[in-house]
């Protein structure tokens, strides 16, 4: 899963990527124009791997991971373009969900690209940005449709015409401000959002980067987001990225006691994977031997058989049945062979649900 972060100019984006990945990134050469991107990769916290590993002795764990994209600012700023393109949109347009980070914290040191500070009226700035940008798309494709028309043979002409009436569909919405994702479109729609990959059809995470004066207020901030910018679709959260980034570079006991003494939560890291897998639609079973304990992550409603192919395609292709635990039930029985003889390990078929914390074994034959 990747997840592309992108913000005003000074808005604190860098500094929330280095919070969510424990990274280093140096938020100075963002100021002065950088055109490279930062990616970080984070791991996904689960504890029950190291209660598998216990049980297992593997000779490895693999823990689900995030890829974090920083997307730098456009040289002329978001939010001045009408519009994200070039480099900046392949970068946005790669990412399963979108990041966007606002400031909400006042620092005269740092000015405001818009000289005050107003989180929501830059998050709807960025917003337009991303609906300007998918317009572009729709609207050079429809140029070419046009174009392709006056030539096209009259099965091609029937098929560019569905096109052609679809997208129109999609523009027609988003000129009335309504995101791709929040639009009623038919079913055959789907292969060209796929295709084409537009922003307003992600998901989105809408961060406010607050000041540390405002850490004690964290709760009240996140009920008036949801309340203001709650639609389908779009999650919300207020952190302090200074001082989430200071305490992501701290050992993993002294965070947790200085988290307690600031009375700072829960990691923003986990905050944020949290919000991205309930968005995404995303869960994550186990598998576990000699050789290995991992976490896969699959989406909700997902087959056995399909979980199979995310391990391997021969696994998908010669499936047998898959043996299923849930992970309480192994963590309590600390065997494999204690949950058979308890009748907890069940065999289930090719379109088995996959749930949550099920640890699996798959059968197969190639």
């Amino acid at each position: 899963m990747a997840i592309g972060i992108f913000g005003l100019p000074l808005s604190g984006k860098t500094t929330i990527f280095n919070a969510v990945t424990r990274g280093h990134a140096e938020t100075a050469s963002f100021r002065s124009g950088s055109s490279q991107p930062n990616i970080g990769v984070a791991r996904v916290a689960d504890g029950g791997l190291d209660i598998l590993a216990e049980i297992s002795r593997p000779k490895r764990i693999v823990h689900a991971e995030v890829e974090y994209i920083d997307i730098p600012a456009a040289p002329e700023g978001f939010g001045k373009t009408r519009g994200i393109g070039g480099e900046y949109l392949n970068l946005l347009q790669r990412c399963d969900a979108l990041l966007l980070v606002a400031r909400a914290f006042d620092d005269p040191s740092v000015p405001h690209v818009q000289e005050t500070v107003d989180p929501y009226r830059d998050t709807a700035t960025l917003q337009l940005e991303l609906t300007f940008s998918d317009l572009a798309i729709l609207e050079r494709r429809q140029e070419r449709i046009a174009s392709q028309l006056r030539s096209a043979r009259q099965a091609e002409r029937d098929q560019l015409t569905r096109e052609q009436q679809v997208l129109g569909l999609i523009r027609a919405g988003l000129e009335e401000e309504v995101p791709v994702r929040e639009q009623d479109l038919p079913s055959e729609a789907k292969p060209y959002l796929e295709n084409f990959q537009l922003l307003t059809a992600k998901p989105l995470i809408v961060v406010f980067n607050i000041g540390e004066d405002a850490i004690g207020d964290v709760a009240t901030i996140e009920a008036e987001m949801r309340d203001r910018l709650g639609r389908p679709g779009v999650g919300a959260a207020a952190l302090c990225g200074k001082l989430e980034a200071d305490l992501a570079q701290m050992e993993p006991e002294d965070e947790a006691e200085f988290r307690e003494s600031l009375g700072a939560g829960e990691p923003g890291l986990d905050r944020m994977i949290n919000i991205s897998y309930d968005l995404l639609g995303l869960i994550s079973f186990l598998t576990t031997g000699e050789d290995e304990t991992r976490a896969w992550t699959i989406t909700k409603g997902m087959s056995a058989v399909e979980a199979a192919g995310k391990i391997h395609s021969d696994i998908q292709r010669g499936f047998i049945r898959a043996e299923v635990v849930t992970y309480d039930d192994l963590a309590r029985t600390r065997s494999i062979a204690e949950a058979r003889k308890q009748a907890l390990l069940r065999t289930e078929g090719k379109t088995y649900v996959m749930r949550d914390g099920d640890v699996v074994n798959f059968l197969f034959n190639v």
